[in-house]
Order: structure tokens, then C-alpha cells, then sequence
């Protein structure tokens, strides 16, 4: 067990090994005056435990007992900061700050309440950031304190549905399989009940909610076409083309009647549900297409699929639910090695080699791997680190979805990619 002396050492660190140093005005506090110790750096650790695991269940439970005696002690007060408070920052809401923190875990009591905000202050914030899905800025945004102000009932209950949603996948899922968790935005690569590698995701948006379901990956197509669903044809197309009636050419989408003959997109009133008729199909093209230089086939009845985009600054963002239900996939190079790995000809040179010619081709899986779309807002590792997430399609009914309105605004509406860019 450390001593409180070196949980400090180390979570000033975490401060440091994000922002690459000490901030220009530490000099001018004292408390700031440490000989911090680079072999003491932390960070929030990424678990090689599955989500989907009995050891997850069992860390879960241990969780909600620790949760349940917060809850019983009164749990949290809520938190009357202004948004905007870090390093450097002195307000007496930094005191209230430092006692929120230190009810999770975040920050050790021997901190202090001094109401500065300090290096310690912005440790603990950035592990409270990293448990929520939030980008570690060490910064209390709105995001953070929304979610701060999440009460500690709520999380409780969180964490007892969850308990039930992960124990029905307890069983043998695979030897190897892929786990992709809808609210977390977050695709997990399993083998031999390890976590191989992770992936920030772009889900489906609240009114067009991407599916919970099992189903297997069968195939990876390299330089697809992308036909536009029926769906996004009435939502985005028409209502795009009566805006700028150069969208369609501009990004490289065809129109064909059902007899597989092009027509021009200049003759269709788009006025009307006329366009409903055609078929739109995308020329392939990682710069423009919509599923970027990969899709990867999964057959289920909803006709969803992982894909890659040509819009990857989503994956840096805090709210990624902005697809129409399909899920985009970041270093999807990385993922699809990992899916081909077992399938003869296709190791990492040949990968590149197809992405590099630009060529429609097809690499179909020597043996399809299941993979799992599940709906979990809240569990635990077992080195006792706990994660919660926004109810964001609200299936848990507590109320916290809520909290999702702070973080959204990283696609505007009008933006070309919140049309049909979005699958």
C-alpha cells in the first residue's frame, strides 16, 4: 500500500507527464516547490480486463458495496464551482472541489483544502476525467462538472443494473472476440481473456441509436462503395441537395434508377420524396467515402457495420454519438490486423500493400469472430478503478443522460459531416 507521501509524488506527476512540465507560475507558489521523482509518473492505467469478464462482474460488485457505504454516509454535496477553474486558479469553491474528489478515491485527504488549485488538485481531475470518458485536461469544464454533480444514488444504481447487464455476458464468449460498448464510444480486441487493443469509436446519434446485439465479423473490404441508406437518403440527402445542389458531385456520389442506369442529379426534383426511387452510391475513396478506406462486414438485421472515416478528429472528442448507427473505428489499420491475424495472406505488409494500390478488394475472416454490441455505463477493473458513462439513449432511466448535453457541440448541425457522413 503506498504512503500518502508517495500517492502525492504521484499524482503531481500525473500533471506533469500530461502538460510536459511544470506551469510557468509554479514558481510563484510554494506548495508547488516539489522535487518530484520521474519514476513516480502515473497515469489513470488501462486494464487488460475485458469489460465483458466474470472478473469485471466480480470487481463491479466490489465496486457497488463500496458506493453503497458513500450513499449511506450521506454521499456527495453537490458542487457550486464555475466552470473554467485549474492550475493557478484560487477560489474557496477549490476547497469544495478537493473534498468531491476526495469521496471517489481521486484525490488523497493528506491534499489538503487549500484553495488553491494546485498540482494535486489537477491530478485528481484528470483521474476523475479519465473514469467518465472525458478528455484528461486537468481543466473542471462543464463536462466535468456536470458530471461531477451526477448524485452518488445515481451512480449506485448505475452500477447495480450494470451488475446484471455484465453478468449475462459472463459465460464463454470466444477465445477470441471484439466487444464494442455503445455509451463508452469505446471497441475492445479480446484474446485469451485479455484486452489486446482499444479503440475510440463514432456511434449512432440519440434519434438513430446504434443496435445492442451479437452477431460475427465476416469480412474486411478494402476502398468500398458506400450506398446511402433509404434513412439517410429523406434525412440528410435531400435536405443537403436543396442547400447546395452541387453535394452529390461534389463528393463523388452516384445516382442510379432500379435499372442500374445513372442519372443526373440535376433531374430530380428534390423538392419532393423523388429521390427516395434512387439508389446513391459513393465511389470508393478514403478521402471522401464515407467508410474511408475500410468496411468491416458484420451480417445482422439492422444492416449496421464497422467502417473507417475520413473524419478522425471525432476520435478526440468527448461526445462521439454522431453516426446513424453505425460505428466508426480509430486506428482501424491496427484493428484490422488484429482481425485478420489468422487469416492466411493477410498479415500486416499485405494490409498496407491493398491500402496503398487503392483497390477494391475483399479479405474474408478463416474464421469469423464474434463480436458483442453492448450497453454498459458503469463497472470496474479489478485493480478497484471505477468507470461510469452518460446513459446516453437513456436505458439505465435515472435521469443522468442529461449530462451528455454538456458535451455536445462537436458537430454542428449545418456541418457537411452531420449529414449522411455520419454512418
Amino acid at each position: 500500500m503506498p504512503s500518502r507521501r508517495q500517492f502525492l509524488s504521484a499524482s503531481a506527476a500525473v500533471a506533469l507527464a500530461a502538460a510536459g512540465g511544470l506551469p510557468a507560475a509554479a514558481a510563484e507558489q510554494a506548495e508547488w516547490a516539489q522535487n518530484y521523482d520521474a519514476v513516480a509518473r502515473i497515469r489513470v492505467p488501462r486494464s487488460t480486463t475485458p469489460i465483458l469478464s466474470p472478473q469485471a462482474v466480480a470487481a463491479t460488485e466490489e465496486a457497488a458495496e463500496r458506493y453503497r457505504d458513500i450513499v449511506n454516509r450521506g454521499g456527495w454535496e453537490r458542487l457550486a464551482a464555475p466552470a473554467g477553474l485549474r492550475v493557478g486558479s484560487k477560489s474557496p469553491a477549490v476547497m469544495a472541489l478537493r473534498q468531491r474528489l476526495i469521496v471517489e478515491g481521486d484525490l488523497d485527504p493528506a491534499a489538503g483544502s487549500s484553495p488553491i488549485f494546485d498540482s494535486y488538485v489537477e491530478a485528481g481531475v484528470k483521474r476523475f476525467q479519465a473514469r467518465h470518458g472525458l478528455n484528461a485536461t486537468g481543466i473542471l469544464n462543464e463536462a466535468t462538472l456536470a458530471s461531477m454533480n451526477v448524485p452518488a444514488e445515481t451512480r449506485l444504481k448505475q452500477l447495480e443494473l450494470n451488475i446484471v447487464r455484465l453478468r449475462s455476458y459472463a459465460g464463454n464468449l470466444g477465445q477470441r472476440y471484439v466487444i464494442m460498448n455503445i455509451p463508452a464510444a469505446l471497441v475492445e480486441t479480446v484474446e485469451d481473456g485479455r484486452v489486446v487493443t482499444r479503440h475510440a469509436a463514432g456511434v449512432g446519434k440519440i434519434d438513430r441509436q446504434s443496435p445492442i446485439m451479437n452477431a460475427k465479423i465476416t469480412q474486411v473490404n478494402f476502398n468500398p462503395f458506400w450506398t446511402a441508406p433509404a434513412s439517410v437518403v429523406r434525412k440528410d440527402l435531400i435536405p443537403m441537395m436543396q442547400k447546395n445542389p452541387t453535394y452529390l458531385t461534389e463528393n463523388r456520389i452516384r445516382v442510379f434508377n432500379r435499372d442500374g442506369q445513372e442519372v443526373r442529379p440535376e433531374s430530380i426534383n428534390w423538392r419532393s420524396d423523388e429521390a427516395t426511387r434512387y439508389m446513391f452510391r459513393q465511389d470508393p475513396g478514403g478521402d471522401l467515402n464515407s467508410m474511408g478506406f475500410v468496411r468491416i462486414n458484420i451480417p445482422n438485421p439492422h444492416g449496421v457495420y464497422m467502417h473507417d472515416t475520413p473524419s478522425k478528429g471525432i476520435f478526440g472528442d468527448d461526445f462521439r454519438f454522431v453516426s446513424s448507427g453505425c460505428v466508426r473505428v480509430q486506428n482501424v489499420r491496427d484493428y484490422i490486423t488484429w482481425l485478420l491475424k489468422d487469416t492466411p495472406g493477410w498479415d500486416r505488409d499485405r494490409i498496407e500493400q491493398t491500402f496503398e494500390a487503392g483497390s477494391r478488394t475483399d479479405a474474408t475472416l478463416a474464421q469469423p469472430i464474434p463480436v458483442y454490441w453492448v450497453y454498459i455505463t458503469a463497472w470496474a477493473a479489478p485493480d478497484g478503478l471505477v468507470q461510469f458513462r452518460d446513459d446516453i439513449y437513456n436505458k439505465d432511466g435515472l435521469g443522468n443522460f442529461s449530462v451528455a448535453l454538456a458535451r455536445r457541440g462537436a458537430i454542428e448541425p449545418d456541418d457537411p459531416d452531420a449529414a449522411f457522413l455520419q454512418n
